[in-house]
């Protein structure tokens, strides 16, 4: 985008340039016939013939020509190569050179601003389509250098101009300028002075108007949003007139400054550039745009839940990075935000409504103001936690900003804390340290100050006040302080719980963080990736489509996958972006029984990266710890828990109080796994990819390497495999029994089983989870099948013709799987009949 702007009025007089009524001159050549057109070319004489090429109106595209009308500002629009410096350049001809040479043209004195002097004068200067190379002879200007202007044969003059000096352009008194881009710095109360950032090479190197320094990137974003919704109001920006759209457009304006040099490259890489610690506070957007408010964000998640009635307006912050589970709730996505950056959702007259805590008073609270309740001691009650469950040091984990974005920690701690015991939190949020600190810090302070909350009753006629309002208790005996009203319930009286809040808490921390160094170049090396054919672990996921695991180390950022059907013609099918724990066993694992806790001795693991941890026996019985065991081939897996991981050595960990074949993989639990067996954590990190149901048992070339590289580098690992699709295998069912009926037959009875959403105590029946109800029973004598029977419900009866038939005597098995109509049998279950 350029700026062109002119404060004087159009005037009547001559130019190399025509005038707004000659405009229309190509469009009417064209418009006439062959013999007018070589009418009107004949007519001409050889200076005027000469002189076309510089009249630019003649050849100019719609968009390159000004706007007719007493227009301020025009804004050229375009992509690179649209012709926006030619019609810059040409405007400026238009402005200053008169009918001839020595005659006054409109402006006398013109600016010309760019972000920078050289920038102005390789650009709209001496550049290929700037002011000197589209000048005839006769009226070319004379450039100054020591003055950093040009001047023309009839005194007319622009001086240049770098966006790093604004203030320059108060002196003059310039006709018409042209000019582009805004910006603003990144720093507390910038806004007072766009102009103003920290730089001790720059002459504008200075603090603005009442700031205190901090880096403020949320700012910077508010005043690029302030200046696009003012320039999109109508009645300051209207409709032009000489084409479709408004006079600016504000969608295509240029911001200052976005720097050419990779982000997060600059400005980490401070042995390449010496002004990257200016970047904190300064005006560059490569980095920062890329962030969205907290408000857009959180009305993205309530438009994805089919919420369309909430208030977002009163949520302040900028969320530079956040990773939510695919097919989470929105209270579940709602959470770490709502931690992070210390806001509530609140219930008002239908309205969903967000605000951010602040500290401020909504309104107060006297005696006169208090109703009587039986249910209260007095007016107010006090309550105050103990001390003893208050946490006294706080860790966060999270991602870092302007790095690798890799893991980093920070702690708060208070200073009277003697306590080793820490309260960990892993915040899937992209966040500079300083504002990690601070939210840890605002942690620790509010969960001491809570600790009072207070309960009181109002009258129904006080109705203003609700959950999300602060409202101060007065000294007079009252439990005294400010409180947040948490909870309101309304019937004779409006009973209020209410918890201590103090103002200070919300502030802004002034604390500086240095950007973090970069790490220097390693080459590509090759990831260590690992198939798992698993079935269903949440019931949310794609049941066909099988799991991938890497770890790498150092980890390269990220893994590619690549697939390909023939070993050739490879296409990228996934990106796995998180390393994951991967291992082996140490020592032997015997078989355990099933849906009990496997008291044996412990395993023993080495973790190739990662951690283990323990968890409370609650923790595992609703899924916590959840790892697969397996050789490492992406069908023989078994899934299991544990419950304590108790640290052994380097990277190595005793496992104990294990819950094996899990989600239906019992029938893989072998006698013995061997030390050398495969261990994986199922977290986030370990994904499904990308597997049509119709490559099922197809057999396809995977290629897996760092994402940084291309698919037929040496770092890239290259395997073949079929999946079977185990998430759609039917588990297998249980308490298989065979007795006799009374009628000389046997009677074979079985329950089945679910592999989907049959942990929940308040159903009737668990689901069927198939199309239909279906059973391949398997009658084996001296270790043949003898009979198979496809049946459709939980039961047989093997009469004794049956069994003269199929000449079987005892002993004999009977062998039951469930039938998938989309995957087959399912594992079987059996029981020897001795007679």
């Amino acid at each position: 985008m350029n700026g062109l702007h002119s404060k004087a009025a159009p005037q009547a007089g001559g130019s190399t340039s025509p005038g707004p009524e000659l405009k229309s001159l190509t469009d009417w050549l064209l418009s006439q016939t062959q013999t007018g057109q070589s009418a009107f070319l004949e007519g001409l004489s050889d200076q005027t013939l000469a002189a076309l090429p510089y009249l630019f109106e003649i050849w100019a595209l719609p968009h390159q020509r000004p706007p007719g009308g007493d227009w301020k500002t025009w804004v050229i629009l375009g992509g690179r190569g649209a012709g926006k410096t030619r019609a810059g350049a040409e405007w400026v001809r238009t402005e200053v050179e008169g009918a001839r040479p020595l005659d006054p043209g409109r402006s006398r004195r013109m600016a010309l601003v760019a972000e920078t002097f050289e920038q102005a004068r390789e650009v709209m200067v001496f550049g290929d389509s700037g002011i000197m190379a589209c000048s005839p002879p006769d009226r070319r200007p004379v450039w100054q250098a020591t003055r950093r202007r040009l001047e023309w044969p009839n005194g007319s003059v622009a001086q240049l101009f770098s966006a790093h000096d604004p203030e320059g352009l108060r002196g003059p008194q310039f006709d018409a300028a042209w000019v582009d881009e805004y910006g603003c710095a990144a720093i507390h109360n910038g806004t007072n002075q766009p102009n103003k950032f920290l730089d001790p090479k720059s002459s504008e190197s200075s603090l603005p108007r009442y700031s205190n320094g901090r880096r403020d990137d949320f700012l910077q974003q508010q005043y690029l949003r302030a200046m696009a919704d003012v320039w999109n109001d109508p009645a300051v920006n209207p409709d032009a007139t000489a084409y479709a759209g408004r006079m600016v457009d504000m969608e295509n304006a240029h911001v200052w400054a976005w720097d050419t040099r990779p982000y997060p490259e600059f400005p980490r890489r401070g042995s390449l550039w010496s002004d990257g610690p200016n970047y904190k506070r300064g005006h560059w957007i490569s980095g920062r745009i890329g962030a969205q408010s907290l408000a857009s964000v959180v009305a993205e998640l309530c438009e994805r839940a089919g919420v369309i009635t909430y208030d977002v307006s009163e949520l302040y912050g900028l969320v530079r990075g956040y990773s939510i589970a695919q097919n989470g709730s929105i209270r579940a996505a709602l959470q770490p935000l709502m931690l992070a950056y210390g806001f509530d959702a609140i219930e008002r007259n239908g309205v969903l409504v967000f605000r951010s805590r602040s500290g401020l008073l909504d309104g107060g609270i006297n005696p006169e103001t208090l109703a009587v309740s039986d249910e209260l001691e007095g007016l107010t009650e006090h309550i105050r936690v103990p001390n003893a469950e208050i946490a006294g040091r706080i860790r966060l984990n999270f991602s870092e900003a302007d790095g690798d974005f890799d893991v980093q920690a920070v702690e708060a701690i208070f200073p009277d804390e003697h306590s080793r015991a820490v309260d960990q939190t892993d915040l899937p949020l992209v966040l500079t340290r300083s504002e990690a600190r601070e939210i840890s810090e605002r942690w620790l302070t509010e969960s001491r100050i809570s600790r009072d909350s207070v309960r009181f009753a109002l009258p129904p006629s006080v109705s203003g006040l609700g959950a999300g309002d602060v409202v101060q208790l007065p000294e007079e005996g009252l439990s005294p302080g400010r409180y947040r009203i948490d909870r309101v319930e309304t019937g004779s009286f409006r009973q209020v719980e209410a918890t201590r809040v103090e103002r200070g808490v919300y502030a802004p921390v002034d604390s500086d963080d240095d950007i973090p160094e970069g790490e220097e170049f390693a080459p590509d090396l090759p990831v260590y990736p690992l198939f798992l054919d698993l079935p269903l672990l949440t019931g949310e996921e794609v049941p066909h489509a099988p799991y991938l695991a890497v770890s790498a180390d150092p980890w390269p950022g990220g893994a590619a996958v690549f697939r390909s059907a023939s070993g050739n013609g490879f296409s990228q099918i996934a990106t796995v972006g998180g390393v994951a724990v991967l291992g082996e066993t140490l020592t032997d694992l015997p078989r355990g029984a099933p849906s009990v806790i496997d008291r044996g001795p412990a395993v023993t693991v080495q973790i190739l990266n990662g951690t283990l941890s323990s968890a409370t026996r609650e923790a595992l019985l609703n899924g916590a710890n959840l790892a697969a065991i397996g050789d490492g081939s992406a069908s023989n897996w078994e899934v299991f828990q544990f419950e304590t991981a108790d640290l052994v050595g380097e990277d190595t960990y005793a496992l104990s109080g294990r819950l094996r074949g899990q989600a239906g993989t019992e029938f893989a639990v072998p006698d013995i796994w061997p030390a050398g067996s495969k261990i994986v954590l199922l977290t986030p990190a370990v994904r499904q990819i990308p597997h049509a149901l119709a490559l099922r048992g197809l057999e396809r070339t995977y290629r897996i390497g760092p994402v940084s590289a291309p698919y037929d580098d040496e770092s890239y690992v290259e395997t073949a495999l079929a999946f079977e699709a185990a998430g759609l295998r039917p588990y297998a069912p249980v308490h298989l029994r065979i007795a006799p009926d009374g009628s000389d037959g046997l009677g074979v009875s079985w329950v089945r089983r679910t592999r989907v959403d049959g942990d929940t105590w308040q159903s009737f029946e668990v689901p069927l989870g198939e199309a239909s109800e279906m059973y391949l029973l398997r009658v084996l004598s001296g270790g043949s099948v003898v009979r198979e029977e496809l049946l459709s419900g939980p039961g047989w009866s093997y009469s004794a013709a049956e069994q003269l038939a199929d000449g079987v005597a005892a002993p004999l098995e009977i062998h039951v799987a469930q039938v998938s109509e989309t995957f087959g049998p399912g594992p079987f279950a059996k029981v020897t009949y001795n007679g």
